[in-house]
């Protein structure tokens, strides 16, 4: 017999910094989501679609789950507890090198209102860096408080495990018909992925607060003879946050300007000329209405 076709919504969900952009972007083979060594780096729903053969995953990246300090932290847990409901598959990606922490405990918290109606994909992350036996030990002790269907040892640096979470996700999701042309491997307008892109930069290249209390709008995307002109406004909380973005005679500026324009002239392969500009507003991830203003808002229900 002809083998089914099958699609369906795979939710990636951990706490902070455990790995599931780097997982997502090594599952779809191309980059969807920004990553960085900083926590909370993810702030919004990220889209990546797998074409298979007689299949397709969507699956769906979201910001670590964590005890939210201000609104924007709140619409970040938020944003991820809602990706849990319209699922097919969640996988629940831990730190195996670290172990269970508070953090953890509260995506348990949150996994048990959906264990009974939706397979959960335990992936035992960075296995790279811990040994088997520390990372089954871990298994064990989340499987006391949650009901999982299945696990995996996995890797996005090495690509240990990635082939098999394939798989597993495989066996759980429905017959169904493909959502996305084959051509499509994200859903996010080009306007919101060249802003992650910069905000990227600004996370790789700046310390402590700095990464954190910025966010980068696209104003405008002109394409000009075969060259993709580019306006950007980055946003911080503070004049002395903003000097820190700007840096000393507009080196550290210029620094993210290079390095983003870099990247996306790859992604492109066209002449990038990218315009960045530096601007204030007070306590935006306190605020409703920034939020909302930046993107960071969720519809209502």
């Amino acid at each position: 017999m002809e083998e089914t076709y099958k699609s369906g919504f795979v939710s990636l969900i951990g706490k902070p910094n455990v790995g599931k952009s780097s997982i997502l972007n090594a599952l779809i083979g191309e980059k969807v989501a920004i990553i960085s060594d900083k926590p909370q780096t993810t702030r919004n729903r990220i889209l990546g679609v797998k074409h298979l053969p007689k299949g397709q995953i969507i699956f769906v990246d979201t910001p670590g789950i964590h005890f939210p300090k201000h609104k924007l932290n709140e619409y970040m847990v938020e944003t991820a507890v809602r990706a849990l409901k319209d699922m097919d598959v969640v996988v629940f990606v831990v730190d195996c090198k670290e172990g269970l922490t508070e953090e953890d405990t509260l995506v348990i918290e949150n996994l048990k209102v959906i264990e009974k109606k939706k397979p959960i994909i335990l992936a035992l992350n960075k296995i790279d860096l811990t040994t088997k036996e520390k990372a089954l030990n871990l298994k064990e002790e989340i499987e006391n408080s949650l009901k999982i269907k299945d696990f995996v040892f996995t890797s996005a640096v090495t690509g240990e495990g990635l082939k098999d979470l394939t798989e597993k996700i495989w066996e759980y999701l429905p017959e169904g018909v493909p959502f996305y042309p084959e051509d499509i491997i994200t859903d996010q307008p080009e306007s919101f992925f060249i802003a992650e892109i910069i905000r990227e930069k600004i996370f790789n290249l700046t310390r402590q607060e700095i990464p954190y209390s910025t966010a980068v709008i696209v104003e405008k995307i002109e394409n000009k003879n075969g060259l993709m002109v580019i306006d950007a406004y980055i946003f911080v909380e503070k004049s002395s946050q903003k000097g820190i973005i700007i840096g000393k005679e507009g080196r550290m500026l210029k620094k993210i300007g290079q390095f983003a324009r870099e990247e996306l002239e790859r992604i492109y392969n066209k002449k990038i000329y990218l315009n960045l500009w530096v601007k204030v507003k007070e306590k935006w991830r306190q605020k409703d209405g920034s939020l909302r203003e930046l993107g960071y808002y969720l519809k209502k229900e």
